[in-house]
């Protein structure tokens, strides 16, 4: 072809078609490195991702974890979530009748060796163990308190109907170990109670599903609290019992002429002094506080719950235990209020025996 013969458009579109080929390229390059770092953030995105995933997911478990805060072990969540493990030490006879021995025994209550009284019944052990009762104290001025004298005709009516029955001498009392630290503002009597209640359970001659708390007065307290910290407990009775809601604390009072408040020095009154100034006297609407009554845990308890009171007590008004009935109302706790014209607040007298009757067969019917 001569260049006469060349046609002057196809002169004009070589120009064009070079520019197109160089956008074409140009376009291609960097669609393919776009490409390549799109591909290249990714992987650092993944491995920005597979190094920071651990470190989110120990936030996410730390979150879940609960934080000590001061006083936390007098709350129902903080008895509800530690340990108790504890088991008899050596038995030193100390009688025998025909329906029991009685024993002077010892365990480990967090550190501190606590004794009281363990009574065996005579006869044939059952194969499972025999039922047993912790029974726990009310207050009495640690000085005064004899492990052997204090509560005998109760321990002898209860162990005498087959029930191993380990009344404890809760810390700083008689020979134990440790100091007295009082039932409503400590949680120690609870945890005294709770690992007396797994050293029965590791003994032999035990049933370890058959063991229910027994308590009197402040004890009421204790053994309430210490079914809210245990919900499975088969059983407790309480006789004469005080402060359930602490809102009760206030409204009822209670008149103990014998009560001896902790001196001054003692590390007593300095934590509870340090309690109160930390959250305030007992309020219902507040965060802390919510979580002491064991009226704020029941919807787990599975127990079932005596009360027993006489309508003359004038040491521990009855209100206490009418109003902590008309809680367990509500719920679908088994439990029962047996309420005596007199018997004061020991429920001695006549009422004694009609008290530690409806006792024994509760306890037989729950724990046998």
């Amino acid at each position: 072809m001569t260049e006469e013969n060349i046609n002057p458009e196809m002169l004009s579109d070589k120009p064009k078609r070079k520019k197109q080929i160089i956008i074409a390229v140009i376009v291609l390059l960097l669609v393919l490195m776009a490409g390549g770092m799109v591909l290249v953030l990714r992987q650092e995105e993944n491995s920005k991702l597979s190094l920071v995933s651990p470190s989110l997911e120990t936030k996410k478990t730390a979150s879940i974890s609960p934080t000590p805060f001061p006083f936390e072990e007098l709350t129902i969540p903080y008895l509800r979530n530690r340990e108790y493990k504890s088991h008899l030490g050596d038995l030193e006879k100390v009688s025998e009748n025909a329906n029991y021995t009685s024993y002077l025994a010892s365990y480990n209550s967090d550190g501190l060796k606590i004794n009281g009284q363990l009574t065996i019944p005579s006869g044939t052990q059952p194969i499972e163990g025999f039922p047993a009762i912790v029974f726990v104290h009310g207050y009495i001025p640690p000085s005064q308190y004899q492990t052997l004298v204090n509560y005998t005709s109760y321990v002898d009516y209860l162990a005498s109907n087959g029930f191993v029955v380990f009344k404890i001498d809760l810390r700083g009392h008689d020979d134990s170990e440790g100091e007295s630290g009082g039932a409503y503002y400590s949680s120690d009597y609870i945890i005294d109670t709770l690992n007396a209640y797994s050293a029965l359970q590791s003994s032999d001659f035990v049933n370890p599903d058959k063991v229910g708390l027994w308590g009197h007065s402040m004890a009421g307290n204790v053994v309430s609290r210490a079914l809210a910290g245990k919900p499975e407990i088969p059983a407790i009775v309480i006789w004469a019992g005080a402060v359930y809601t602490y809102e009760d604390f206030a409204q009822f009072s209670i008149e103990d002429n014998s009560y001896r408040p902790p001196s001054q020095s003692s590390e007593v009154r300095r934590k509870r002094n340090e309690l109160f100034a930390k959250y305030g006297q007992f309020d219902p609407n507040s965060d802390f506080w919510k979580q002491v009554p064991m009226t704020n845990y029941l919807t787990e308890i599975k127990g079932a719950i005596q009360i027993n009171h006489a309508v003359d007590d004038n040491v521990v008004d009855i209100k206490y235990s009418r109003n902590f009935t008309s809680i367990l109302d509500k719920t679908t706790i088994v439990h029962e209020l047996n309420e005596y014209p007199n018997g004061g607040h020991n429920l001695s007298g006549g009422t004694f025996n009609q008290a530690m009757q409806n006792t024994v067969e509760f306890f037989d019917k729950y724990l046998k």
